[in-house]
Parts: structure tokens; C-alpha cells; sequence
């Protein structure tokens, strides 16, 4: 029997539902594609997880319940962490994150019986943002680590105006936090006290906008006219550059699920990698696997 349809993805999140009838399909056609005839594909799904790829989530599940009204997708955000704790305590089939599982995520799934699954599904360039006012056009990686270290605290000395600089950054819980300490603040090194951790991306681009003298890093895909991206090292986060590796602050898109995917699970995957599925990854302004 045909389940009813999320009918509240909205701007933010979804309500997480439960995960237990995820794999159920009544004489599927798994080959669905958004925009073409309706199948007879059924059941729910639920992920959570990054809130770099959460937009891209929503609109992943808006289009393909317009081709399998049979299937309840549920999406919430609330970072990379949070995604993968859920899947870890069994309440998500997928979990959205921005960074790799770390070996002792994968080792807690394994000792409850088990076994995490990335698929890539798009990629994405860590992108640095100052205010539209800031005339800065470049920082190296070293000084963007000195600048999140506290090292560097005035943007004169990076050829800006004698002012403050204000960090702003993601929390813990972020994936793309994450990949940032490791790649820019460097081993056992620390953010500094004073950088301003928020929520979520858009909260940084808010940020940012707001104060002239604010330096942030987003995921490509929430680049905007609000704010200005500047290059790292002289490269700019572009398909090109994500695809070959060029640009430091490259990283994949991924979702986890526990063990492979199968039915419903599989045939959205598979629908996620699908022509299809890659142009919305490109109309969010990210960067398709291919």
C-alpha cells in the first residue's frame, strides 16, 4: 500500500520519521526518473545529516516524489555528525555528510553487526567568503590557518584596511568544520577563542554579509551575490579544479547507509546518479561525480 507523500520539505528541514519500512516496494519499476511516468515504486525513507548538502537534499526528494508519489522521502539537516550518530543509533536509512566517516564511526557500526556504505554522490570545493566591501582578493592556506589560529588578527597584515578581522565558522557537528580544522588549522592545533561557531551555512553567509570586517568558508554551492568568494592560493573552487584536485579545499559529497542499499533505498541512489539526478546537483551549484 502506497504511502502518503512528505508534503512539508520546505527551506529549512523535515521532520525526521522513522526508518522501518524503507526497503518496501510493491511490483516496482526501480528504473524511476524524476519528470518521467509515474511507477509503482513504495516506501519511506529518511536522512539526515549535512547541512552543506541539505538544500540539494530537499530538492533531490521533491523531484523524485514527483515521479513516485508512493515513496515518503524525509530530509533533515543538522551537520555531518548528526547525520552519521543517526545512523549509527539505527533512526536514519541515509546519512548526508561532506567528510568521510572516521574509522572509529565505521568500527561502532561494525560492532553493532553493521556495515557503512558510501556512495558519492557529487563534490564540492570549501570556499572562502568575505564581505562585498573587503578588497582582499587572495589568501594563501597558510595564512587562512594563522587567520582561524588567531595568528593573524587585522587585515592589514594580509593588505586589507587596519581593521579586525571577525572568524566565522561552523560548529563541531559540521563535516565541513571538520575537513577545515584538519586541512587549515592543522595537528594539534586550535581554532581561536574569538571565532564567532554557528549553526549552519547560510548562518555564515548571513554573517558575512552583515559585517564588513567577517571572513567565513561555505560549500561552493551557497556562493552569492551577498558575499564575496576569494581565490586560495590563487584558484577559485570550479568544476574543473574540484574534479582534478587542484584546489585544496576539494572534498566529496556523500551519503552513508548501513549495509548496501537495496529496493527503494537502491532505486533512489541510483536515480541520485542518474542524469537526472547530477543536473540538480549542477542547478545547486555543486560539482556532478562524473
Amino acid at each position: 500500500m502506497a504511502l502518503g507523500v512528505v508534503a512539508a520539505l520546505a527551506a529549512g528541514t523535515v521532520g525526521l520519521a522513522g526508518c522501518g519500512s524503507s526497503n518496501s516496494t510493491a511490483g516496482a519499476d526501480t528504473s524511476s526518473t524524476a519528470g518521467s511516468t509515474k511507477t509503482d515504486l513504495t516506501g519511506a525513507i529518511t536522512v539526515a545529516g549535512s547541512d552543506t548538502m541539505v538544500n540539494l537534499a530537499q530538492a533531490w526528494a521533491e523531484e523524485f516524489m514527483k515521479a513516485d508519489p508512493g515513496v515518503q522521502l524525509s530530509v533533515k539537516g543538522g551537520g555531518s555528525g548528526t547525520g552519521i550518530a543517526a545512523l549509527l543509533n539505527g533512526t536514519v536509512d541515509f546519512a548526508d555528510s561532506s567528510r568521510e566517516m572516521k574509522p572509529e564511526e565505521i568500527a561502532q557500526l561494525k560492532a553493532k553487526g553493521g556495515d557503512a556504505i558510501q556512495t558519492v554522490v557529487g563534490r564540492d570545493g570549501i570556499t572562502i567568503i568575505v564581505n562585498p566591501s573587503n578588497t582582499i582578493a587572495d589568501i594563501s592556506i597558510g595564512d587562512l590557518g594563522k587567520v582561524y589560529r588567531g595568528e593573524i588578527t587585522n587585515w592589514k597584515k594580509l593588505g586589507g584596511s587596519d581593521k579586525p578581522i571577525t572568524l566565522v565558522s561552523r560548529d563541531p557537528s559540521s563535516g565541513t568544520y571538520d575537513l577545515f580544522n584538519t586541512k587549515v588549522i592543522g595537528a594539534n592545533k586550535k581554532f581561536a577563542k574569538s571565532a564567532k561557531l554557528l549553526p549552519s551555512t547560510q548562518a555564515i553567509v548571513d554573517e558575512v554579509k552583515a559585517n564588513p570586517d567577517a571572513i567565513g568558508y561555505i560549500g561552493v554551492g551557497y556562493e552569492s551575490a551577498d558575499v564575496r568568494a576569494i581565490t586560495l592560493d590563487g584558484k577559485s573552487a570550479t568544476k574543473a579544479t574540484v574534479l582534478d584536485g587542484s584546489y585544496e579545499l576539494a572534498r566529496t559529497l556523500n551519503m552513508y547507509s548501513n549495509g548496501a542499499p537495496k529496493d527503494v533505498m537502491k532505486a533512489y541512489v541510483d536515480w541520485i546518479l542518474s542524469d537526472a539526478g547530477q543536473k540538480i546537483v549542477t542547478d545547486q551549484g555543486f560539482v556532478t561525480v562524473k
